[in-house]
């Protein structure tokens, strides 16, 4: 009987690379160009749809998020896109040699001419254990050099890269936003970001803003001080939308020499700070802010400086709330550009009902809910319900 002709020539790369030796075993530190990395990888991408062998071990299924791949497509076409951390691919022993007179690790497809049903194809060679929505990301990439760091290991069972998966995913620790926002304040050029940051350090650090010490500008208690409710995270994330649709991009201009455009008139209902953001304003609009929120002071004094517990209205849930209905509530007394007064916002939220006591937490549940609703009833009561938003 003739034999089945191979499905494809023999092909190989050689990457840089090191050997590591740990207690769990030895791999191979090595640098790839996206382009290899996403073709080595394709049918292993391919198949995050349905459960692979270590997630089968683990009783767990991690598919791709389209939300995350989003991000990083958007992310990579950056002026400073980086990704610092490695990698992490299992290959098996037949697709793997390490030159070590060389420092060179040579992947290759696998060719059995007695047996193609033992093939490894080009696009099988790799598996990954980390880093598939950063490999997924890169699809949209169009620079033309981005390497990588990967971390190969070869021949190891799925008990292994089940506890490297574990491991990677279980000990890393997440950046906190707050002071993700607060290293904004070393950036040399202009950003969103930066200007929501330097919005909330002025509100946090003036005595007589209704913010004074009460930002927790590293997203945890500063030592010293009482009284802290509101992450600078959930500060800067609730100002950004009245600045900007997509931050990322706006940075990205400026990092590149380049202003932002300025709004039309129906982006302005969307984003009613975005000409004054790009005409930087910033002071304009921290006086906004800071005449709202001296209002919300003003009519619910109780319920602004309380520190007992129940009571939402100076906390995550009832900041965010508050920030929403500062919309259409800013839309309703001006035009995008003005500086409304403290005077004009006390007299829109004496249409209120709500006393001090009523922002509990039974009625206004902490969460998404509890803020829906109390923006929903701030809304309704002083009737600006009919206010188009964009």
């Amino acid at each position: 009987m003739a034999k089945k002709a191979p499905n494809e020539a023999p092909r190989h790369i050689d990457l840089p690379a090191v050997r590591v030796r740990q207690p769990l075993g030895e791999f191979y530190l090595a640098s790839i160009d996206n382009k290899t990395l996403r073709e080595i990888t394709k049918a292993d991408v391919r198949r995050m749809v349905e459960e692979r062998p270590f997630e089968t071990y683990l009783g767990i299924q991690r598919p791709l998020v389209p939300s995350r791949v989003h991000d990083l497509q958007k992310y990579v076409n950056t002026f400073d896109a980086c990704f610092p951390t490695s990698i992490v691919l299992a290959i098996d022993e037949k697709c793997a040699e390490y030159i070590e007179e060389k420092n060179v690790l040579r992947l290759k497809n696998f060719i059995d001419a007695d047996n193609s049903e033992d093939e490894i194809l080009y696009i099988q060679i790799a598996r990954v254990l980390d880093g598939q929505h950063r490999i997924e990301g890169l699809k949209t990439f169009q620079g033309e050099t981005f390497d990588l760091s990967v971390s190969v290991f070869v021949d190891i069972d799925v008990e292994d890269q089940a506890y490297i998966f574990s491991t990677v995913n279980l000990t890393q620790t997440k950046v906190n936003r707050s002071l993700a926002y607060d290293l904004f304040e070393l950036a040399k050029t202009r950003s969103p970001q930066k200007s929501c940051h330097h919005i909330a350090v002025a509100l946090d650090q003036d005595k007589k803003s209704p913010f004074y010490h009460r930002i927790k500008r590293l997203g945890s208690a500063t030592r010293g001080r009482t009284g802290e409710t509101i992450t600078q995270a959930a500060f800067v994330e609730s100002l950004l939308g009245f600045l900007t649709k997509d931050a990322m991009a706006d940075r990205d201009l400026y990092l590149r020499g380049r202003r932002p455009h300025k709004a039309n008139d129906d982006e302005l209902r969307r984003c009613p700070f975005r000409n004054m953001f790009v005409e930087e304003r910033d002071l304009e609009i921290a006086d906004i802010v800071f005449n709202f929120f001296d209002a919300v002071r003003e009519r619910w004094a109780e319920g602004w400086i309380s520190g007992a517990q129940g009571i939402m209205l100076n906390r995550t849930s009832g900041f965010k709330a508050l920030m929403r209905y500062l919309h259409p509530a800013y839309l309703y007394l001006g035009t995008p550009g003005d500086v409304i007064s403290k005077q004009a916002f006390a007299k829109l939220l004496e249409k209120v009902r709500l006393k001090d006591n009523e922002f509990d937490v039974e009625t206004f549940k902490p969460g998404t809910s509890g803020e829906a609703l109390l923006y929903e009833t701030l809304r309704a009561q002083s009737g600006l319900q009919s206010v188009k938003l964009g």
